[in-house]
């Protein structure tokens, strides 16, 4: 049984939940047509996906339509959108499995980490560090998804090393500042 929301709550049916739960609801799409191969439709797909989760946040932000199913929706969207893109990358592209798996340790022990800290309290908000991790990891899913000619290879598997190192070191540089407060 869920507590009672104020009056003055904001409903969970607003545009910004209504985004997120598109985003959630055509993940199966965007696997499909990475797996199809349908290469320039899984990128435009990707990028409106992404596109929606920048959207949604500002929306719920500006017009005061936060709400606690947003903020439990919102980021289950985008570590599924990201760990559905590079595990479909692995299977119908070059992207090497190990990338994903380290992505997908990272991605998963910080989340679970975060709700550890928060059922004690402790909010763990996301670091510049992390938002840059994020984009990268975008533009380097982005690049996988794009049919560019095997010339650019190298260029997509850099980006996505960069990805990979920002990924890594944004998950320790949490460890570090969380080891430090509670010192």
């Amino acid at each position: 049984m869920s507590s009672p929301q104020p009056e003055d709550a904001p409903s969970n049916w607003n545009i910004p939940n209504v985004l997120t739960s598109l985003r959630i609801i055509f993940i199966p799409v965007f696997a499909w047509l990475v797996l199809s191969h349908h290469w320039w439709w899984a990128f435009g797909t990707f990028v409106v996906l992404m596109a929606t989760d920048k959207l949604d946040g500002d929306i719920a932000r500006a017009r005061g339509l936060v709400t606690d199913f947003g903020k439990i929706a919102d980021p289950i969207a985008d570590k599924a959108l990201m760990i559905t893109a590079l595990v479909t990358l692995n299977i119908a592209s070059t992207l090497p499995i190990w990338v994903t798996v380290v992505i997908v340790v990272r991605e998963l022990g910080i989340t679970l980490w975060r709700m550890v800290m928060l059922r004690g309290g402790n909010v763990i908000p996301a670091s510049k560090g992390g938002k840059l991790k994020t984009a990268f990891q975008t533009l380097a899913v982005a690049l996988y998804l794009c049919p560019l000619p095997s010339s650019l290879e190298w260029v997509k598997f850099a980006v996505m090393m960069v990805a990979v190192v920002l990924t890594v070191g944004t998950g320790i540089q949490y460890l570090v500042d969380a080891r430090r407060a509670n010192a």
